[in-house]
């Protein structure tokens, strides 16, 4: 069992609002300290105000919980009421039946998922993966970077602009199934398309030739854009955008 508490208003336990600093400081005493004296035997991670803590069974899970918000009660703060819950994390070996199997916690969604072991068999585990927030929000920064109204800009130039953000959400999201993240990154090579049509006169309207001529350039500098290294290139007139 896990449970995930968030407290709310952590930034106003003294009235005014205050530094995340001070903020998180303040947790440690209130949250991090206390738990470790109270329940050595549970373990947690907690970032900010966001914090999984787990446990060995429902029952020691409902007793955390219901300590922790009369902990935080005393040091006036509250655990989120729709935010902190009991987790099952149901897997091949615990296929019991409960409300909640799933939670998500910096960006990764937590739940069940079909894995392989090194003998290549198949089972569930409870694993993380990108969480659909987290792709929501990466697809909406792609969308504000307006690629392809960028005809000024080379491919070089696009490149040096976003491969540094593009990298850095595969070297985060990337760390736990990878593939989860090809979709978004696929649609860039729409976008790269579009931007061609846009700057060349010959490709205007022209969608399947500018897929094509951008796929001869992934081909020939496969390393130019960051999500072009996992081989999510331009397919040329062979397959359509994913």
């Amino acid at each position: 069992m896990t449970v995930l508490p968030q407290a709310r208003h952590v930034e106003e336990f003294v009235g005014v609002v205050i530094s995340p600093v001070i903020a998180n400081l303040y947790l440690h005493y209130a949250f991090d300290m206390w738990l470790v004296r109270e329940f050595p035997q549970v373990t947690f991670e907690r970032y900010c105000d966001d914090a999984v803590i787990h446990c060995r069974s429902e029952h020691q899970a409902r007793r955390v919980r219901d300590a922790l918000a009369a902990r935080l009660a005393q040091v006036g703060l509250e655990l989120h009421p729709d935010k902190t819950r009991v987790v099952y994390c149901k897997d091949t070996d615990r296929r019991g039946s409960f409300e909640h199997t799933s939670f998500t916690f910096l960006g990764y969604t937590f739940r069940p998922r079909l894995a392989k072991n090194r003998y290549g068999k198949h089972f569930v585990s409870f694993l993380p993966a990108v969480s659909k927030q987290a792709i929501k929000a990466m697809g909406k920064e792609i969308r504000s970077w307006r690629i392809a109204r960028r005809s000024d800009k080379s491919l070089n130039d696009l490149a040096r602009m976003f491969n540094s953000i593009v990298q850095g959400w595969i070297n985060y999201y990337g760390r736990f199934y990878k593939s989860m993240l090809y979709p978004l990154l696929q649609r860039l090579n729409d976008y790269l398309v579009r931007w061609a049509c846009r700057k060349y006169k010959r490709l205007r309207r022209r969608e399947k030739k500018a897929r094509e001529l951008l796929a001869g350039t992934a081909r020939r500098y496969p390393n130019l854009f960051a999500h072009w290294r996992l081989g999510l290139k331009p397919a040329g007139w062979t397959m359509g955008a994913v």
